[in-house]
């Protein structure tokens, strides 16, 4: 049995150039262990907690070194608030949820292992952990390396970062025709390092 097993990851991750032909189709499956961040706004801050991020990639090839994306990902983590002046303060468990379309490049260098950079843009929700989502504009930036093998199977290895951007109340500013209310905006940002499978559909 361990023979097997040996054979086949020998099979699997052998050297080859099996790139992405022109009309190719790439199914990826995403992990990656992502940090936990704090995001401020006037009167207090959430903090999202670390965890595993899972997730699913279509990515079509119109050319041999770019491709469209569509994504999903997902990160089931604890969301605490720091409200200053509240009863008390909520914490539970929560969830981040991100759909994204966007594109990657591939700097093709003749070799198995071949850099990358990508970025996306689309909605990310926010279930807390009283049940509420909420839905805001978000963006993704990535780069890693992508390993090729003989068999439709790609491995890459990714780093990510993954931001939301809400809208958390408004200013007010004296101006010259006097007060001017401006809305005032919470960012978030979440980095991550994993891995990514693909399989390959010419």
């Amino acid at each position: 049995m361990k023979n097997l097993s040996l054979i086949a990851i020998s099979f699997l991750f052998s050297v080859g150039v099996m790139a992405q032909d022109r009309g190719s189709v790439v199914l990826d499956v995403i992990g990656s262990y992502t940090f936990s961040d704090k995001v401020n706004f006037d009167y207090g801050s959430v903090k999202l907690g670390d965890g595993l991020m899972y997730g699913g990639a279509l990515q079509f090839f119109p050319q041999k070194s770019s491709s469209i994306e569509v994504k999903y990902l997902r990160i089931n983590n604890t969301i605490s608030y720091d409200v200053p002046g509240t009863i008390s303060d909520s914490s539970g468990s929560g969830a981040v949820t991100y759909v994204l379309i966007g594109g990657n490049r591939y700097f093709d260098n003749g070799k198995n292992a071949v850099p990358f950079v990508g970025g996306s843009i689309g909605m990310g929700m926010v279930k807390t952990p009283t049940g509420y989502e909420d839905r805001n504009f978000a963006w993704e930036l990535k780069g890693g390396v992508k390993i090729k093998t003989a068999s439709i199977v790609s491995v890459s290895l990714q780093a990510s970062l993954q931001s939301m951007i809400a809208e958390s109340g408004t200013d007010v500013y004296w101006g010259y025709y006097g007060p001017v209310a401006v809305a005032d905006y919470a960012y978030s940002y979440q980095f991550g390092l994993g891995a990514v499978i693909g399989f390959n559909f010419k």
